[in-house]
């Protein structure tokens, strides 16, 4: 009887968050994956004649090779920004972990670019790789270029812009999980290991990184998720410009359907986004409980 009042207790606790699940992330995707299997746009979506059309409208953005176009685009963008904003923020956690005078304000210092909105960084880079920005001012000041690099027009350059724009706002992220995940690697190791003969370079990769292990797949995955997202900074800084070459699945998802007005492809678009993301979410799950089994 009392274990019976427990689970009801724990229900009833439960059951708020539930329904606030239900109504505001159930709904809005259940209604999405319907939405993507019929045909609504401009023509007729006053009018409520919505033929339903299958997986019509997943075939066309195939065949129009919109699909393929924007998996590779943000495939590509978040794995250059993963790799590179987890490495700089495991040099910083490192730097910062060691007891110097001005750590604690370096590392506040280092915070600013993760507190800013999202728009204020992409107009700020923007306007630094525009043709008479900052950045073509300081390499041509160094003697590095002759002449102003067009970042924003060229798809290579476009694109390495997005990934440094977004790995400036990363960065802090990594640090700070990484960070917490040092402050649980006992000191007594590292004094073992150089009591023993290793050098700072074994010690690292013998004891630092495989302690970090799970804070490293939580942080791949989180970073993952996020950058795979990413809307406002795309949007803002290059539009998905030049001819496409930095659009991503979220903003060409956003043209469909509100520039184009073509709302079940938009729909289709953003239902491939989250299968994409419940894959990840899935692995993710199955090594978090292989390491827990282990």
């Amino acid at each position: 009887m009392g274990k019976s009042k427990e689970r009801i207790a724990g229900y009833l606790f439960v059951l708020p968050a539930l329904i606030y699940m239900l109504f505001f992330v159930g709904y809005p995707v259940i209604d999405n994956i319907r939405l993507s299997l019929i045909d609504v746009n401009v023509m007729n979506f006053s009018s409520g004649d919505h033929p339903f059309v299958g997986l019509d409208n997943y075939r066309i953005l195939q065949r129009e090779g919109i699909l393929a176009t924007t998996l590779t685009n943000t495939i590509v963008y978040t794995i250059g920004c993963i790799i590179i904003q987890f490495i700089c923020g495991l040099g910083f956690a490192m730097l910062f972990s060691t007891p110097f005078r001005m750590a604690a304000r370096l590392r506040g210092l280092v915070m600013i670019s993760w507190l800013l909105p999202a728009t204020i960084t992409a107009m700020i880079f923007k306007y630094m790789f525009s043709a008479d920005g900052i950045a073509n001012e300081l390499l041509m000041q160094v003697g590095l270029i002759t002449d102003p690099i067009k970042w924003l027009v060229e798809p290579v350059t476009a694109m390495l812009v997005l990934i440094v724009a977004n790995t400036w706002i990363g960065i802090p992220f990594n640090m700070i999980l990484i960070t917490s995940g040092l402050t649980t690697i006992p000191k007594d190791l590292y004094e073992s290991a150089a009591i023993d003969g290793a050098n700072a370079i074994k010690r690292f990769f013998k004891i630092t990184l495989p302690l970090l292990k799970p804070t490293i797949l939580s942080l791949l995955v989180l970073g993952f998720i996020y950058t795979f997202r990413v809307f406002d900074l795309v949007l803002i800084t290059t539009h998905g410009g030049p001819v496409d070459a930095t659009q991503m699945m979220s903003t060409y998802a956003y043209k469909l359907s509100f520039d184009e007005f073509k709302y079940s492809q938009g729909a289709a678009l953003s239902n491939v986004m989250l299968l994409v993301l419940l894959v990840v979410g899935f692995v993710y799950m199955r090594l978090v409980n292989r390491e827990e089994k282990a």
